[in-house]
């Protein structure tokens, strides 16, 4: 009997599945929240120090162990015992000092790793699967969205295995996904599936929508940051509020109940899993996560708390048109006069009738500056209007 401790999301799932096509039952897999495996791992080894070994395999994926499980397995190995871990977050990566542990981020072609295509890679290579179609398809999805490389490649299908795993118990899901690739030729939805994720989609686009207008913007630690309350959804939710307000740093998504905070970005330049790290987390680049601590509830709940939510630009306007060569309107909520103009080739800002001493080199930096700074929108035409009346003869 092999053992394999995975995470429980999709990456970590993702190694399960893959596990049971490859030994069936003869693997008992159990999945774990991050806190959870550790006290999982010191029970196994607990429970195997005197036993005879006799070819077993423990395989932990997507998951990394503390100091303490370090020492532990590695006298399990001297003793005989066969380890294998594989991880893809950078945070392990000191792990590789051992034999027993593969951590790998990216692959030489400069895509990113996923616990499970990691995973898939090591049994293949190892003869302890038979590769397919279904399953290299299978992986590569799985592979894309715990990634994110799904919205670079525009792959829908990646995200809706995702939706299609939460609308899903655990159990029933792996047993689907084995089955399926098993005994398909390549990996596809079965009619209701399809069926169910419209539905979903529907429901995800209603609730994305709500949400959106509760985003609050404030600055931690030097980063501009969107902050929102979401028990659900959040990588539909963080996709679409980074999309609509890129100069955000990050998107800071709040679990009160879970008592987690969730951090992505869509900017190359942010590395949230080094946010995430300051607060006991973890994670990837551009998705990452961590515990709810009391000094992350200070800045992301407390201190935010009063601050009113963003408005969305006006989207109808045909005269106060962004990047215009007249100059474009923008507001808030100190019911401030934003007026972005051009003037030889720079872009210039003036905050209520006196112009601001920095400009900038194109109108995308002078919008980014104006939002962070001034937490300000695009104004409706009438607004821009009145306002040029107003100022036509300064102009």
């Amino acid at each position: 009997m092999h053992y394999l401790y995975s995470h429980n999301d999709l990456d970590g799932v993702g190694c399960g599945i893959v596990a049971r096509c490859a030994f069936g039952e003869r693997i008992e897999v159990r999945y774990n929240s991050v806190q959870s495996l550790n006290p999982q791992v010191e029970r196994y080894l607990e429970a195997t120090r005197d036993k005879p070994k006799k070819g077993e395999l423990l395989f932990i994926t997507d998951l990394s162990v503390d100091e303490e499980n370090e020492h532990r397995l590695d006298r399990h190995v001297l003793e005989g015992g066969k380890v294998r871990l594989l991880d893809h977050h950078k945070t392990a990566l000191h792990l590789n000092r051992h034999p027993w542990a593969t951590v790998q981020v990216d692959y030489d072609d400069g895509s990113l790793a996923s616990a499970t295509s990691l995973f898939y890679e090591y049994l293949v290579q190892h003869r302890m699967l038979e590769p397919s179609q279904a399953l290299a398809e299978f992986v590569e999805l799985v592979r894309q969205y715990d990634t994110w490389e799904w919205e670079k490649y525009d792959n829908v299908q990646a995200k809706r295995l995702n939706d299609l795993f939460f609308l899903m118990s655990l159990d029933d899901f792996e047993e689907r996904m084995v089955e399926r690739l098993q005994n398909q030729t390549a990996f596809a939805f079965t009619e209701f599936e399809e069926k169910l994720l419209e539905v979903e989609e529907s429901k995800i686009e209603r609730y994305v929508r709500r949400k959106k207008r509760e985003l609050v913007q404030t600055f931690v630690s030097e980063r501009c940051v969107g902050i929102v309350y979401a028990e659900s959804y959040h990588s539909e939710l963080s996709h679409e509020l980074g999309r609509s307000y890129p100069h955000l740093d990050y998107i800071a998504i709040l679990n009160v109940g879970g008592k987690k905070l969730s951090l992505r970005t869509i900017h190359d330049d942010v590395d949230v899993s080094e946010i995430a790290a300051t607060f006991g987390g973890g994670g990837h680049a551009k998705a990452a996560g961590c515990p709810l601590t009391e000094t992350a509830f200070r800045l992301y709940a407390a201190e935010p708390f009063f601050l009113e939510p963003l408005r969305p630009d006006a989207v109808r306007n045909e005269y106060n048109a962004k990047g215009s060569a007249f100059g474009a309107l923008y507001e808030n909520r100190r019911s401030d006069d934003l007026f972005l103009f051009p003037v030889d080739d720079r872009w210039h800002i003036d905050v209520n009738g006196e112009t601001l001493e920095q400009s900038f080199d194109s109108f995308e930096d002078a919008e980014r500056y104006l939002k962070r700074h001034y937490a300000a929108w695009l104004a409706r035409d009438d607004a821009f209007v009145r306002y040029l009346m107003r100022h036509a003869t300064r102009r």
